[in-house]
């Protein structure tokens, strides 16, 4: 079993940035993909972006692609998420999630753990 806790979420205006961080209990945390999603009010949860157990691939939905990094600390069990240049439609609910599997899915059906999420509001 794993346990993930985000933190880091908050207001900011547009133009602005944060950090989010997501942090793992259990020792196979290294052998995970993780992702990171989100989901505005009366929207479905959407895919943000993911990277793979040794952290040197990532892939990012193309609304964020240029703005937000993906990263991870194996030795600090813990999952990153920098954003950058953040606009009011990035306003959400962001979830960590963890894929037992290690693939590279962008379905929230495919990971197994998942966050109590953080919020994240971006004011124009």
């Amino acid at each position: 079993q794993v346990q993930l806790v985000e933190s880091g979420g908050g207001v900011v205006q547009a133009g602005g940035s944060l950090r989010l961080s997501c942090a793992a209990s259990g020792r196979t945390f290294s052998s995970y993909t993780m992702g990171w999603f989100r989901q505005a009010p009366g929207k479905e949860r959407e895919f943000v972006a993911l990277i793979n157990w040794s952290g040197d691939s990532t892939y990012s939905a193309a609304s964020v692609r240029g703005r937000f990094t993906i990263s991870r600390d194996n030795a600090k069990n813990t999952v990153f998420l920098q954003m950058n240049t953040l606009k009011p439609e990035d306003t959400a609910a962001y979830y960590c999630a963890a894929d037992r599997q290690g693939g590279r899915s962008r379905l929230a059906a495919h990971y197994d753990y998942w966050g109590q999420g953080t919020q994240v509001t971006v004011s124009s």
